[in-house]
C-alpha cells in the first residue's frame, strides 16, 4: 500500500506541470509517449512484442498521432490523417498475414490491430479535446471522470458493497460501489464547474451538461476498466507493465481514463445541438 501511495503522489506531482503547460507541445508529447508505451504493453500481452516488423509501425503511429494534432489548426485534417493511418496499418497487417503464409493467425493479428486502434484512438482523443473550442477546461474531465469514479467506487464498495458486479472479471467490484462512483462523479463534475466558473472569467461551463457528462463518463470509465481486466484474464497476466510500482503499467493506470476521452469528445459535439 505504501508503494502505491508513493507512486500516486509522484504521478500527481508530474501530472500537474504537464497540465499547466498543456497549451504547449509538451502535452501531446507526453500523451504520445504514454500511448506508445501502452501499445507496447498490449503487444507484449498478445505476444507481438518480438514481431518487430508489425509492431514498430504501430509504435511510431502511436507516438506521432497525438503530437500531430498540435500542428493541425483544426480537428478535421487530424481526423483525416488518423483515418489514413489506421486504414494503412490495416492493409499492412493483412499483407503481413498473407506473406507469412498461414504461419501467423489472422485472428491474433486482428486482435492486436483492434487493440492498437482502441489505445491510439483513446489517447489521441485527449489531445483532440484539449485543442478544441473550450478544451482547456473540458479536457481535464476525461481524467477526473475516471479517477473520481474509481476512487469513490472503491470506498463505497469497501464499506457498503454486498452485491458483486461482474465477479468473473473483477471479483472485488460491487454494484453499490459502481453506483457510488457514478453519483460522486456527477457531484464532482458540478463542483468542478462551480470552481472553474468562479475563478476564470472566460469560463462558462453549463451545470446540466456537466452532470450529463459526469453520468456518461463514470459509466464508460468503469466499462474501460472492466475491458482491460477482461483482456488480462484472457491472457493470464496480472499487470500490463511495471512502469508504476504498485499500480502496474500504463494500461493498468489509464484503463478507465482511455475510454472517457473519446466519449467526452463525442458528447461535447452532440450536446451542442441541445
Amino acid at each position: 500500500m505504501l508503494t502505491r501511495i508513493i507512486t500516486g503522489v509522484v504521478a500527481i506531482a508530474l501530472f500537474i506541470p504537464v497540465c499547466y503547460f498543456s497549451y504547449t507541445v509538451a502535452f501531446p508529447i507526453v500523451i504520445g509517449l504514454l500511448c506508445c508505451i501502452g501499445v507496447y504493453e498490449m503487444a507484449k500481452c498478445l505476444g507481438f512484442d518480438k514481431k518487430l516488423l508489425i509492431s514498430i509501425p504501430m509504435y511510431l503511429i502511436a507516438l506521432g498521432l497525438p503530437i500531430l494534432r498540435f500542428f493541425t489548426r483544426t480537428n478535421t485534417p487530424f481526423l483525416a490523417c488518423a483515418m489514413v493511418a489506421f486504414f494503412g496499418i490495416l492493409i499492412f497487417v493483412l499483407t503481413y498475414v498473407m506473406l507469412k503464409k498461414n504461419t501467423v493467425k489472422l485472428s491474433e493479428v486482428l486482435t492486436f490491430y483492434a487493440m492498437f486502434v482502441y489505445i491510439v484512438g483513446c489517447f489521441s482523443s485527449m489531445v483532440v479535446i484539449r485543442y478544441s473550442a473550450g478544451g482547456k477546461y473540458y479536457y481535464l474531465l476525461a481524467f477526473l471522470g475516471a479517477w473520481v469514479c474509481d476512487t469513490f467506487a472503491y470506498f463505497v464498495g469497501k464499506f457498503f458493497g454486498k452485491h458483486k458486479l461482474i465477479p468473473e472479471i473483477s471479483p472485488k467490484k460491487t454494484i453499490e460501489g459502481s453506483v457510488g462512483g457514478i453519483v460522486f462523479t456527477i457531484i464532482g463534475f458540478a463542483v468542478y464547474g462551480l470552481i472553474v466558473n468562479n475563478i476564470f472569467d472566460d469560463a462558462n461551463l453549463n451545470y446540466v451538461k456537466l452532470c450529463i457528462l459526469g453520468l456518461a463518463l463514470s459509466i464508460v470509465s468503469q466499462i474501460g476498466d472492466l475491458v482491460a481486466s477482461s483482456v488480462k484474464r484472457q491472457y493470464d497476466i496480472k499487470d500490463y507493465g511495471s512502469i508504476f510500482p504498485g499500480h502496474g503499467g500504463i494500461l493498468d493506470r489509464f484503463d478507465s481514463v482511455m475510454l472517457t476521452a473519446p466519449t467526452l469528445y463525442i458528447l461535447n459535439i452532440v450536446l451542442k445541438y441541445f
